[in-house]
């Protein structure tokens, strides 16, 4: 039976901010991805040419065979861009594949955000697994404020770490405008385009961000006070 209590509009809150974000950013994607830039550069030719510019003539450039997904993998130095945005020479596909070559420069250049993320990524992989589990377990035992406290914990690593994603995706998007710009990838226009794309891009992490925080909130206020006790 559901039962319905205050904590749930933290929930929703954060819903509303995720589909919002998502909503903005979808229809900047779509926007732009129909409008062909001046050069007819394809995402893969743009990436390329970011690269070879810095000096990063060992990443790799590859092509998902889907239309999401793009992506930086430190582990093999590669840049993988989706089929839209490798193969099309769109506004959309030149500032996606600028980002995703932001990464690769923070990468490059030890920026320090991106190697926090990257030592986090295992620690959360199993703490995000473990949190909700651990807190159910100690609700069944008795409330026991361990299991709860550790769950909590756990989950909380994975609020942690969408706060340091925070700047290494700004930073990206900040990166990869000053590369179109500099290396006169898109006209003037299709550069306020583009910019347009990579912050609603990154709203989409501020939302995430907002609704991971919300939801740790909501399990403090439900499961976190030590003098709780089940009924």
């Amino acid at each position: 039976m559901f039962i319905w209590d205050s904590t749930y509009l933290l929930v929703i809150i954060g819903m509303l901010l995720c589909m919002g974000a998502s909503a903005m950013v979808n229809s900047a994607m779509n926007r732009y991805s129909k409008v062909r830039n001046a050069r007819g550069m394809t995402g893969a030719e743009a990436a390329r040419q970011i690269l070879n510019n810095e000096g990063l003539y060992n990443v790799q450039i590859e092509c998902l065979p889907s239309d999401s997904g793009d992506h930086y993998d430190p582990r093999t130095n590669t840049v993988r861009l989706s089929a839209g945005n490798y193969n099309h020479a769109s506004v959309t596909a030149v500032g996606v594949a600028a980002h995703e070559c932001g990464h690769a420069i923070q990468h490059a250049k030890g920026y320090v955000p991106i190697n926090i993320r990257s030592a986090l990524v295992p620690v959360v992989n199993i703490a995000s697994r473990l949190g909700m589990p651990l807190i159910f377990l100690g609700v069944i035992l008795s409330w026991n404020q361990t299991l709860i406290q550790i769950g909590i914990w756990a989950f909380a690593t994975a609020v942690l770490f969408q706060l340091v994603t925070l700047p290494v995706e700004f930073n990206a998007s900040a990166r990869a405008v000053a590369k179109v710009e500099q290396y006169g990838l898109l006209t003037t226009e299709e550069t306020r385009g583009c910019r347009k794309v990579l912050t609603a891009a990154a709203m989409t992490y501020v939302a995430a961000t907002a609704s991971a925080g919300l939801q740790l909130l909501r399990l403090v206020l439900l499961f976190g006070g030590n003098n709780r006790r089940r009924d």
